[in-house]
């Protein structure tokens, strides 16, 4: 008798699947969204979208980085090279780079370290020095170019602009000393690719470098970041750019971006070692770095 019970109240408790469910479930399994901002789109759309935006803002992308800061993105990319510790005869690669703001600093520090090696009678090691800006935008790229020749650094032999995805990059396996990518991983579909990409192409020992816009926590902070960031910042684009959609969408990517402590779990899953990362303006951005060992 407790048995015939006990099946009446299990066949009672079991949920009845909608006949409609084998026509839903497939379009359900096959469907490959992803984030654009706080949209939900189509994995194929989020490139094409990405690359309208900065398609749009690469003229002032750097104007407008100096005044959404406050001219701090200098200090945050300095500190990103510092940690690099930038050598005579390195490759380096650095992806979602166009402007070449990250890539003229390692340049820099390198030539840095030259001079002082052919004051103390050592050279030859600094024409081996090759600097590798990747980006999956041309219009990005056309700038760090003009800046490059502005800066006197057209003719420069150590620096090479590609026009690369970072979810399939075009360099050998352990091809690289080191890996920098600032304000550029959360613009991707894929952030698990970009990081598999990195380590595959770092050689032992090589190091995985991002700076990144991430999260406040302190509340009253947070209060102030998210009113600054959503108020303020895009309207500052509409001003100064006349693009107040794109400047909306960078405000959005970040919230979406995994916070410090997931980001670098996820560095870990990628195969990375010795991962750590620095806050900066209380998490305002954050630097992650891993070794490939």
């Amino acid at each position: 008798m407790a048995r015939t019970t006990m099946m009446a109240l299990l066949r009672r408790g079991t949920p009845k699947i909608p006949r409609c469910l084998p026509s839903i479930l497939p379009r359900f399994l096959h469907s490959h969204a992803t984030s654009f901002g706080f949209k939900q789109v189509q994995e194929d759309e989020k490139s094409k979208l990405v690359g309208g935006v900065f398609s749009s803002v690469a003229s002032s992308y750097d104007l407008m980085n100096d005044m959404m800061s406050a001219g701090l993105h200098r200090l945050w990319k300095d500190r990103l090279v510092s940690k690099l510790h930038p050598f005579p005869g390195m490759k380096h690669l650095d992806v979602a780079g166009g402007t070449g703001d990250v890539a003229f600093r390692v340049l820099e520090s390198i030539t840095s370290v030259s001079d002082r090696a052919l004051q103390e009678g050592l050279s030859g090691i600094e024409d081996e020095t090759k600097i590798f800006v990747c980006d999956i935008n041309p219009n990005m790229l056309n700038v760090g170019k003009k800046r490059a020749v502005e800066k006197g650094l057209g003719e420069d032999c150590s620096l090479h602009w590609v026009e690369g995805d970072a979810e399939a990059l075009s360099f050998a396996d352990g091809s690289m000393d080191g890996y920098t990518i600032a304000f550029g991983i959360r613009n991707v579909t894929h952030i698990e690719k970009v990081l598999s990409e990195a380590y595959r192409v770092l050689k032992r020992g090589g190091r995985f470098l991002c700076l990144e816009l991430s999260h406040v926590e302190l509340p009253v902070f947070k209060q102030i970041y998210d009113y600054y960031s959503f108020s303020i910042i895009p309207a500052m684009g509409e001003f100064l750019a006349g693009d107040r959609d794109s400047y909306q969408y960078l405000v959005e990517s970040i919230r979406r971006f995994p916070n410090q402590e997931t980001f670098a779990r996820m560095i870990l899953d990628a195969g990375f070692q010795k991962v750590e990362y620095e806050n900066l303006v209380g998490g305002v951005v954050a630097i992650h770095s891993g070794l490939k060992l």
